[in-house]
């Protein structure tokens, strides 16, 4: 690195604009910038936090001729050759995880700097359909690396790279990504999962950064008259509780204090001094906060005596991850909807996983996830199923579907040996939109089916197939005030469980003689958030659990299955990065068995729909969870 020295510039530059009346330091002393008087030899250069391993090295930067690993006199220790563009990396306790573009091959690339201070062999990513414009580096919560590539006119994507740090033989699309056509930088806070793109001339924008999360952008600045910016969004730092963006053309640096979930101007600061300033990078210090600023000439060391307040970091929620991923639905869009879980009585290892494609019928699928069966029968919504049917002078396992095309009950017989499902018919019902359903086995054995209408009805139908042929008999009828969807029935202890989609799981007597008494398990607010979809019930050796689809915040809520209902926590699913399986989110239904399936469902099986198939792009399908997995995350029994 070659170091030039310029007249001083502007040590104390201070602030140019108001703070927002709500800004947590509205009352501080008002931020002040001290710039060096040495230029950089570099248009782009990150700040690395303090990593011992590294022996003093403290910057990382791109030059005419390699990627350079610069210490703390501006010495080159360690340098990658190659003509790189964009620049952004995640350290760990064993080395630094880099991201760059290899200029000449038009690739992005990754590659690790280790506590010897060497560099691994790059490992490039495909070749992309356009240009890169700008990449950064999301770590998520279970220390999967996942990259983003902006690209011209609005193109984008997201890619899984590495995993703890260490990266994959092979990346995998995760998902395209519709960004706004002129963008060419971004950015992430790994905490709040917030990817900040830019748009020139228009302002920054805020987008979810999990891999599971939906393709919606919020406005964090824009550009007069909307916004403070005077010209645009250029380059920007993040920080778990600040964002520093910089307004080249009116060569104004804004700083960001996060409050309440939100981002709140915090003051400006005006860089006239510099050449236009176009990249930035942050990290904190004693005082404050470091910063490289990057402008015509380079780049320049500064340092602003500014310390955001800090926020407290969201809850932790444990991230469990998928074993087996079954075949993607054979229908387009929103299909794959209920799973139910069939045990063979025999053969353990040969059950079958049952799930609706609303679209269009019933699918099949074996422990390893592959279908081997697809009844086209029309549009099922939700499936349970029971064992012991008497149907003519045979004994079958009974599957019911909720038919939306004809506001039916769909029944179908499963051979007791081989699993092979088969149609044996249907039985009418009033109700108007038929929606969810789960399936009551009493003490004596009958079946009963609970379905429900979007109106909040609820039927109870007692099943029969004597004389071969489906048949429901009517019992019973309650109300909720509102859509329902999911339930599921404790045949053990004769209690039903249904969720009222934007208000409650209630648990009231299942048996068709019984007066409908709802007992709230538990509310939206707190960890469950609505829609309630899909309701699971686990029965342990000493305890049972019932598990709730949490449909607005990605993720299940369990809750002991018995008065008082204490809730036990919270999971999400997430993506397997070593078998190449995305994680689960708007899941739907789900189920649960916890018979010896054998292998890792020794303990137990979860099923989830996932409602947002990723790497690949696909169809949506079922993510299969083992139940040690879900125990282990929360301390059950």
């Amino acid at each position: 690195m070659r170091l030039f020295n310029l007249p001083l510039l502007g040590l104390c530059i201070t602030l140019a604009a108001c703070q927002s009346n709500e800004a947590p330091q509205a009352a501080a002393a008002a931020p002040a910038l001290t710039i060096s008087d040495h230029l950089i030899a570099t248009e782009n250069t990150q700040w690395l936090a303090p990593l011992p391993f590294l022996g003093g090295a403290e910057r990382l930067q791109i030059s005419a001729k390699s990627l350079q690993l610069i210490d703390q006199d501006g010495q080159v220790v360690s340098e990658l050759p190659g003509r790189f563009a964009a620049l952004d990396h995640r350290a760990d306790v064993e080395g630094v995880l880099v991201a760059t573009v290899d200029k000449k091959r038009q690739q992005a690339l990754l590659t690790r700097l280790d506590g010897q201070r060497q560099w691994s062999a790059p490992r490039y990513l495909p070749k992309t359909d356009f240009a890169i414009e700008g990449l950064c580096l999301y770590r998520d919560e279970a220390r999967n690396d996942l990259l983003f590539l902006v690209g011209e006119e609005g193109i984008g994507e997201q890619w899984l790279v590495a995993e703890r740090g260490q990266p994959l033989a092979q990346a995998r699309r995760v998902r395209a990504l519709s960004l706004p056509p002129s963008s060419s930088r971004c950015q992430v806070d790994d905490r709040s999962a917030s990817l900040y793109v830019n748009e020139e001339g228009v302002g920054l924008w805020r987008y979810e950064a999990g891999a599971e999360a939906p393709l919606q952008r919020e406005p964090v600045e824009m550009v007069t008259p909307f916004g403070a910016l005077q010209a645009s969004a250029d380059g920007m730092a993040v920080l778990p509780d600040a964002l520093l963006l910089l307004d080249a053309h009116a060569a104004n640096l804004h700083l960001f204090q996060r409050h309440a979930e939100q981002w709140q101007r915090a003051g400006v600061l005006s860089l006239a001094s510099l050449d236009k300033p176009e990249g930035i990078s942050a990290r904190a210090s004693a005082q404050g906060l470091d910063l490289l600023l990057v402008d015509e000439q380079g780049a320049r060391s500064a340092s602003l005596n500014w310390q955001p307040h800090k926020s407290p970091a969201p809850p932790l929620i444990p991230m469990l991850t998928p074993q087996v991923q079954t075949d993607v639905a054979p229908s387009l869009g929103d299909a794959a909807d209920d799973p139910a879980i069939w045990v063979n009585p025999t053969h353990p290892e040969r059950s079958r996983v049952l799930g609706t494609d609303k679209q269009g019928g019933l699918l099949v699928y074996d422990l390893a996830g592959k279908q081997v069966q697809d009844l086209r029968v029309g549009r099922l919504n939700n499936v349970d199923l029971r064992p012991g049917f008497t149907l003519g002078s045979r004994q079958v396992d009974l599957a019911v579907a909720s038919n939306r095309d004809t506001n039916s009950l769909h029944l179908f017989a499963i051979d007791r040996s081989s699993g092979v499902l088969a149609d044996i018919g249907q039985v009418a019902t009033p109700l108007k939109e038929i929606y969810g359903l789960c399936l009551f086995q009493n003490r004596d054995g009958a079946i009963d089916a609970i379905v429900n209408d979007k109106d909040g009805t609820f039927l109870q139908y007692r099943l029969s197939g004597t004389h071969g042929k489906a048949r429901g008999e009517l019992l019973r009828r309650f109300n909720t005030a509102s859509q329902p969807e999911g339930c599921v029935a404790d045949d053990r202890n004769q209690r039903l469980y249904i969720g009222e989609e934007d208000v409650a799981v209630w648990a009231l007597d299942a048996r068709a003689e019984a007066p409908a008494t709802f007992t709230q398990v538990i509310a939206v607010g707190g960890p469950l958030k609505d829609d309630i979809e899909g309701l699971g019930l686990y029965h342990g050796d000493t305890r049972d659990y019932l598990v709730i689809s949490s449909q607005g915040n990605d993720s299940y809520v369990v809750v002991e299955a018995q008065a008082p209902y204490r809730l036990r926590g919270s999971f999400r699913i997430g993506l397997n990065a070593a078998r190449g399986i995305d994680g689960a989110s708007e899941t739907d239904g789900l189920d649960i068995s916890s018979a010896n399936l054998g292998g890792p469902w020794s303990k137990g099986l979860l099923v989830v729909q996932d409602g947002r198939k990723r790497m690949p792009e696909d169809n949506q399908n079922y993510k299969y969870v083992p139940w040690t997995a879900v125990a282990a995350a929360l301390g059950l029994e």
